[in-house]
C-alpha cells in the first residue's frame, strides 16, 4: 500500500517490484534476515558521532574532520533512506517532479499479510527504528552544546547531522503513519486518552479522600438549646 501526498491528497499505487515480494515469501531461518543492512544501518550513523566526539583526538586538522563527517552522515542517509528501510521494515519514501513541474512526496508501506508478519524479524524492527530514532537526539544535543560552548565553526556540521538524519525520521514516520491528517489525529487522541486518564485519577483521589475524612459535624457551630 502506498500513500502518496501532494498538497494532502492521497493516492494508491503499487509498491516495490516482483522481487520484493517473492523474497518476503521466502522462510525466516534467522532472527536477522538481512544482517549486512542491519550493520550498515548503524555502521554509518554511529561512525559519524563518534569521529565527532574523538575529532579532537584523531586529527588536528578541522577540515579533515569535517569532511569525514559529512561524508558519513551523506552515505548513512542514502543507505537508509534508499536500502535499509525496505529491507528492514518494509517501508520507502522519495520525491519527484511530475510533468507539470509539480513536487510529490511519496511514501510507501508494504502491506503485509498474516504470513508476512509471522516470518517478519521482531529483532530487525528494534534495530532500525532505534538507530533511526536515537542518533538524530544525540545530534540535537551536540548542537545544543556546540551553541552553549561556543563552538560556532562546529554548528554547521551539527546542524547537518540534524538535518540529514532528522529527515529520514520524518520520512519514516510519515511511511509508518500516514498524512498530515493521521499525525494529528493520533496527537489529539493520544492528548484525549491523557486527560481522560487524568481525570479519572484525580476522580478516584478525590474519593477516597472523602472515605477517609469524617463528615463535618453540622451541629456543632449552633448555640445550645434553651431548654
Amino acid at each position: 500500500m502506498l500513500r502518496q501526498d501532494s498538497n494532502d491528497d492521497t493516492e494508491d499505487v503499487s509498491l516495490f517490484d516482483a522481487s520484493d515480494d517473492k523474497s518476503v515469501r521466502r522462510p525466516k531461518k534467522l532472527k536477522i534476515r538481512h544482517p549486512v543492512a542491519s550493520f550498515f544501518h548503524l555502521f554509518f550513523r554511529i561512525s559519524a558521532i563518534i569521529v565527532y566526539l574523538l575529532c579532537e583526538l584523531l586529527s588536528s586538522s578541522f577540515i579533515a574532520c569535517m569532511v569525514t563527517i559529512i561524508l558519513l552522515l551523506s552515505c548513512d542517509f542514502w543507505t537508509v533512506k534508499n536500502i535499509t528501510g525496505r529491507l528492514m521494515v518494509g517501508l520507502r519514501w522519495w520525491n519527484h517532479i511530475d510533468d507539470d513541474g509539480k513536487s510529490h512526496w511519496v511514501f510507501e508501506a508494504r502491506k503485509e499479510s498474516n504470513q508476512e508478519k509471522r516470518t517478519s524479524s521482531e529483532a530487525e524492527s528494534q534495530i532500525f527504528w532505534l538507530g533511526l530514532i536515537s542518533c538524530p537526539i544525540m545530534w540535537v544535543i551536540f548542537a545544543f552544546s556546540a551553541l552553549f560552548s561556543f563552538k560556532l565553526k562546529w554548528l554547521a556540521v551539527v546542524i547537518m547531522g540534524v538535518v540529514l538524519q532528522g529527515a529520514n525520521l520524518y520520512g519514516y514516520i510519515r511511511c509508518k503513519v500516514g498524512n498530515q491528517s493521521n499525525l494529528t489525529s493520533m496527537a489529539t487522541t493520544y492528548l484525549g486518552k491523557q486527560f481522560l486518564r487524568q481525570m479519572r485519577e484525580l476522580r478516584k483521589t478525590v474519593e477516597i479522600q472523602t472515605r477517609r475524612d469524617p463528615r463535618p459535624n453540622l451541629n456543632s457551630g449552633m448555640p445550645p438549646s434553651l431548654s
